[in-house]
Order: structure tokens, then sequence, then C-alpha cells
């Protein structure tokens, strides 16, 4: 068996709030990456997969576990270890050579052997001829190009990717996978791993061999895949659409438990999903015959597994859709709220709220116990920020202000941003 390069064991992160509280972004990651694998990291929005990636470079500290590089604890970045980011991070000042040679000069190089080293690089990855270009200069897709020979050009032994292809276009970012499989396969990088985080199912099962799989909040590990499957990878072949439904199957399946009481002491999560989208989900999917194959929903829709999750989720939370063996079936609720006019979907949508929803209930009850019946948004989010961190309890508050307008629960003053009882 493959050596193994990079281990965590009970990899954990928070955050301190107010209160003397802790928020979890990430919770007990145990995982192992040998010799030569490519893994990918997939999970929903707040799963903390960019957040596992710095850790794993040695960018963040982790709060309790560790990390183990070859057996020995990882305490700082690596030369061996490299990065290639979502947003290219390149210097404009620099040219294309410059901005590659740099991380070579850093470790001592001197200029003849970093720049013989960089050209040879940026040759591999189709960029001779650029040198002396800037990164203005370039197109999306080729300034990724440059990103990642400066990350090979120091030969590491493990390469990180945190959704390298995300900013580009459908086109480039495939003919960009294309290049990666072949320079991977073909051993033109001197690596032994790559750690590829991605929320695109199909680049994962495309490039991957693995796939773990992580819940949210906090994220923890919810799979850990193995995509056996050989190259060159054909998306429609039944072998990798049966993995990729797969892995949705994984991604989209429910908590066990009640959905806002997910575990002892844990606020539930409202999904980032606005009501005029999740109607028209559940309204799309009931009129396919209320069962659609979760997969093949995104892919006739055009959508990456963190926009259609959210929706999906929030018709869960609502009872009015389920998700059962990678398909979203529409319950009766469901079906009767899609045949409901506006004023009977309101009706439907308020009860479903009231009762499942925390966040709603816990409003009403403030706005009900007041004199004015009327707070302040600062009051809940000043009580969302016991569990989210501030950003996340305004998304949290918002989602909330959305389904309890649309449901004529309370309503909202833009001005003085305040919730009230009409």
């Amino acid at each position: 068996m493959a050596e193994i390069i990079l281990e965590t064991k009970g990899l954990t992160k928070s955050y301190p709030m107010s209160g003397g509280k802790e928020l979890s972004v990430l919770e007990d990651i145990t995982i192992q990456v040998r010799e030569g694998e490519f893994v990918s990291i997939l999970g929903p929005s707040g799963a903390g997969k960019s957040t596992l990636l710095r850790i794993l470079v040695g960018l963040t500290t982790p709060s309790k576990g560790e990390i183990l590089y070859h057996g020995i604890p990882l305490t700082k970045a690596q030369p061996k270890i490299a990065m290639v980011f979502q947003s290219f991070a390149l210097f404009p000042w620099l040219t294309v050579l410059e901005n590659v040679e740099l991380g070579l000069k850093s470790y001592g190089f001197t200029d003849p052997a970093a720049k013989e080293k960089s050209v040879k690089m940026l040759d591999v990855v189709g960029l001779d001829g650029f040198e002396d270009a800037y990164p203005r200069e370039l197109s999306g897709g080729m300034r990724q190009r440059v990103g990642i020979a400066r990350a090979l050009v120091i030969e590491p032994e493990i390469l990180f990717m945190d959704e390298p292809f995300s900013a580009l276009d459908i086109l480039t970012a495939e003919n960009l996978r294309g290049e990666l499989t072949d320079l991977w396969l073909k051993k033109e990088m001197p690596i032994k791993s790559i750690i590829f985080v991605t929320h695109n199912i199909e680049e994962a099962a495309f490039l991957a061999g693995r796939a773990i799989i992580l819940s949210h909040n906090p994220g923890r590990v919810k799979a850990d895949v193995f995509i056996d499957l050989p190259h060159e990878r054909d998306k429609n072949s039944r072998d990798f659409k049966y993995t990729v439904d797969r892995i949705f199957t994984i991604l989209t399946k429910p908590a066990k438990e009640v959905p806002f009481l997910l575990e002892k002491e844990r606020y539930q999560f409202l999904p980032h999903g606005k009501v005029g989208a999740i109607a028209g989900l559940i309204e799309l999917v009931h009129d396919k015959g209320d069962r659609v194959d979760i997969s093949v929903l995104a892919s006739d829709l055009s959508m990456e597994v963190d926009d259609i999750f959210p929706l999906i989720e929030a018709a869960g939370f609502l009872g009015f859709g389920e998700i059962r063996e990678g398909d979203f079936i529409i319950t009766d609720k469901g079906g009767e709220f899609s045949e409901a006019d506006t004023l009977m979907k309101k009706d439907l949508f308020r009860d479903t709220a009231l009762h499942n929803i925390q966040l709603l209930k816990q409003i009403m009850q403030v706005l009900q116990s007041t004199s004015k019946r009327r707070m302040t948004e600062d009051f809940f989010i000043d009580v969302l920020e016991n569990h989210f961190t501030t950003e996340e309890a305004w998304n949290q508050l918002e989602t909330a202000i959305d389904w309890g307008r649309y449901a004529e629960l309370f309503a909202y003053d833009y001005d003085s941003g305040e919730l009230y009882l009409e």
C-alpha cells in the first residue's frame, strides 16, 4: 500500500463567540491522503471546505487535533506543499515569468536557475511565448495556468487546489480540467498527490479517485467515496452518471434528526433560499411527476450543487419535499402547495414554516411579547451571533425575513431596520 503523505486526526476548527461560546466550523476531521491519490473535497456552502484546505496547507491553525506530514506534526506551511487559488492571486505589476519565478527566489534559487525552471514549467502548462506578458493581457484561463505553473515550479509533493476553475467560463473550465487530467496521468507534474476542493460533483467525478464529502454546520466527514472509473472518463457513460448520482445522493441525504434539533444545543441552520426560488423548484418537479433525479435536475437547470442544494434542503425543512435514493420527491403537502392559488400558497407556507422553522417561531414570540409589537433587527442578530459568525447571522435573518414576509407573519421596515406585526 502507498505511503501516507498527509493525515489528520480529530481536526477541529472553532472561533470564539460572545458569552464565552465557540462556533465550530469543522469537527473531528480524520482523513488520510496517500501517494498517488487525487482527492476531491465536496460539500455544501458552510461545510468549511476552504477552511479545511487552508489548515492542511499550514496557513491556518486548527483549534484541536493534529496534522501529520509524513508522520511528523505539521505546524507551518511546508515548501513541498503548494496551493492554487480560485482568484488567480497574481501580482499585476509582474510579468508572467516573474510571477512564476517568485516562489523559487523565495527559496534561494539564483536568477538564472529560477528563470530556467520557470520557462520550462510555463511550457508544460501551455504558456510558451507569454513569459513577458502581464496578467491584464491574459484571459482568465491563461491567468489560472500561470497560477498552476507557479505552484508546480517549486516541485511540491502535494498540490492543493481551491475551486481553481469556478471563476472561469464553462468551456475554459472544461478545457483546463482536461489538461489537468493529462498532466496528472502522464506524470508531467512533479507531484505525488492532489487535494482538490470543489462544489461541482461532475468535476470531482471527472478528475478524482476519491471524494471526501463534508456535511455542514459544522463540517464533518459524511462519506469517503472511492471513484473506480478508468481514464479517459466519458461523462455520458452509464458508470460515470452512476458515480455522479451516488455522490449526489450522499451529499443531499438529510440528517436523521429533526431539522431544527440536529443535535444537542445545535441551532437550526436555515438554507439560503428565497421563497420564489423554492416555490419555482417545487412547481417544476411537481410538473415532472413529483419525482426527479437530483443530478439530472441540476444538469437541466444548469445549476451547481451550491445553487440547488439550499432550495432542496429548504423544501425538506418545510415539509414540501424529501430526498430518497438520489431523487427529489414532492410530498402531498408540496403537491398541494404547487397547485394552490396565491393566497392559499401563503396560508400553507405560513402553517408549515411556523411548525418547522425555529427562527421564525422565535421572531413571532418576541414580537408578540412586546407592547409595540416590533423589535430591531440588531436584537435578533445579537441572538444569532451566539451560534453563527456575524456574516452568517445576517444571512440567517435575511432568509427568515424573506420567508416571514411572504407568509405575512410579520413586516419589515427597511429604513428603521425593525421587524413588526401589522
